[in-house]
């Protein structure tokens, strides 16, 4: 029933697989047939701490019976609280709370721009970003994504975004001398372009570049923040700190919430009426992320790099597969045999894993039980054997 009421209904943007999940619990989940699976994808990294936790449940019931909803017409506590644990955390200085990762962008290259208008003239609008990224479905956040395969069917783009290739620094450096720009904007580990990070001293020349050309550095942590790769916000990894970051996905714990986390050097950029959201900062949502952060501690980040070692080595000398790469509990597999095949296969014998590219892709939990975790990887390795 609930598969053909959301064909006759529902737009049919999303190519959805063949169960229809009613409820969960931790890093296990059920579909209407009563049959469970091991929950290697939360959602697109987002139900970072599994399914009805019961303590994320408490904060947020108790916010829904205080109030639901305020308006950013007037202050909001659970706002307040998230935006200071956001800044003391990373020692960035202000926030701006929306619904969604590639709302959270979209802040991001409007202050970019305004503050390349301010900084150095009007003309200098242009935000470097990289092949293979990905930075929503926004038109603005589209154009920024440097995958054609995203633009065609939206054609013309909006301006202001040129591509360098990832991973060559010269590459980064001509386009920057080549075009009046204002940012540098890029993704730790690229999930939609095949869950691939980007080598350490690549992103380290980011950061002398946006020095040498007088360029802000924008970290896109929807997918790599909040604990994803082993580190509170993916940028730690590799020493050093963005003057803006967005983030979104794992920080609502399943509720929808977007964050741009702006640092001392664009703080001010943005004045009354410049920019908004009728529901960026939900006081509920907020609540929930409150609960979320509070618990992204550095022993579940300990946690998920044991977790993450444990895939890697388990996964790297299997039989079928050609090679893992990504960063944490983000995680890449690249299979000899037909990515959409293994993870048909792997939802036949209750494990649900994703896709990106042509790799089957791995988001469990934060704090997915060893158990469970050994239980998903035994036969992710059983199917790619076969």
């Amino acid at each position: 029933m609930i598969k053909e009421k959301d064909s006759k209904y529902i737009s049919g943007t999303y190519a959805r697989f063949p169960i229809a999940l009613v409820g969960g619990k931790g890093s296990l989940v059920w579909d209407d047939e009563g049959n469970k699976y091991v929950d290697m994808g939360t959602g697109i990294a987002v139900n970072g701490l599994g399914v009805a936790d019961e303590e994320w449940i408490a904060a947020v019931t108790a916010q829904l019976s205080k109030i639901q909803h305020t308006s950013n017409l007037y202050y909001s506590e659970p706002d307040a609280i998230l935006a200071e644990m956001l800044c003391e955390r990373t020692g960035m200085s202000k926030v701006f709370f929306s619904n969604s990762g590639a709302e959270a962008n979209e802040c991001a290259i409007k202050t970019a721009r305004k503050w390349g208008e301010i900084n150095k003239g009007g003309e200098y609008t242009t935000v470097i970003t990289l092949t293979d990224s990905f930075h929503g479905r926004t038109l603005a956040t589209l154009a920024a994504t440097g995958q054609d395969v995203f633009h065609k069917d939206f054609l013309p783009m909006p301006e202001g975004f040129v591509y360098a290739e990832a991973n060559n620094i010269e590459s980064v450096k001509s386009l920057a001398a080549q075009n009046k720009c204002c940012a540098i904007m890029f993704e730790c580990v690229q999930g939609e372009g095949g869950v691939r990070p980007l080598d350490y001293d690549f992103v380290k020349g980011l950061e002398a570049v946006a020095r040498e050309y007088n360029l802000l550095l924008i970290a896109d942590e929807v997918q790599t923040g909040n604990g994803r790769t082993g580190k509170l916000y993916g940028y730690m990894n590799y020493g050093i700190k963005p003057d803006i970051f967005s983030t979104a996905k794992g920080l609502g714990g399943g509720l929808p919430i977007g964050a741009t986390v702006l640092g001392e050097k664009v703080e001010s950029v943005l004045g009354a009426g410049m920019h908004g959201s009728t529901f960026g900062g939900n006081p509920v949502c907020c609540a929930g992320a409150v609960n979320v952060l509070s618990r992204i501690d550095e022993t579940m980040l300990e946690g998920v790099r044991e977790k993450s070692q444990y895939i890697f080595s388990e996964l790297s000398e299997a039989k079928g597969v050609k090679s893992v790469s990504g960063m944490g509990l983000m995680i890449g597999i690249e299979t000899e045999k037909d990515a959409s095949a293994v993870i048909a296969e792997c939802r036949e014998r209750g494990v649900l894993v994703i896709k990106a590219k042509n790799k089957v892709r791995l988001l469990p939990a934060l704090n997915i039980p060893d158990e469970l975790l050994h239980r998903a990887v035994e036969v992710i390795k059983a199917v790619c054997a076969e």
